[in-house]
């Protein structure tokens, strides 16, 4: 078993997408061992992002990031990361493959619904940095 961490974005928590995204996570055979509602401050958001502080797009992403509410998972599945980021789409959704969660849900390469971490590492520090000092259901 592996964990991953899954952020449903504002842009899509503001939609009222969030019971159909939870659904498809379900669906697709996740266990959800933790989730919270969040609203990140734009220094969360920067500490968060930290790993693209150099990159154009890092002032508007941490901008929309904090928003609105967001909800962040803990999702746990054979291969969870390799799943979710499949589940999820591609970054852009216009580009993202039918039925996916990106194409369904997302309206831009930014604004694209979901997040999803890259790597196990990536995802130990994305996990502690949502629910540190928490202990996930199931452990």
């Amino acid at each position: 078993m592996e964990r991953t961490l899954a952020i449903i974005k504002p842009d899509a928590v503001a939609a009222q997408h969030v019971g159909a995204i939870l659904q498809r996570i379900e669906g697709a055979g996740f266990e959800i061992r933790a989730m919270r509602l969040v609203r990140l401050s734009r220094a969360d958001a920067e500490g968060f992002y930290a790993v693209h502080r150099e990159r154009p797009f890092f002032g508007s992403l941490t901008a929309f990031m904090s928003s609105g509410p967001a909800v962040a998972l803990a999702l746990e599945a054979p291969e969870a990361i390799r799943k979710w980021r499949e589940l999820m789409g591609a970054t852009d959704p216009a580009k993202a493959d039918a039925g996916t969660i990106r194409r369904d849900f997302g309206g831009s390469i930014e604004h694209n619904a979901t997040h999803g971490s890259d790597a196990p590492e990536t995802a130990a520090f994305e996990l502690a940095y949502f629910f540190a000092g928490v202990e996930l259901a199931g452990t």
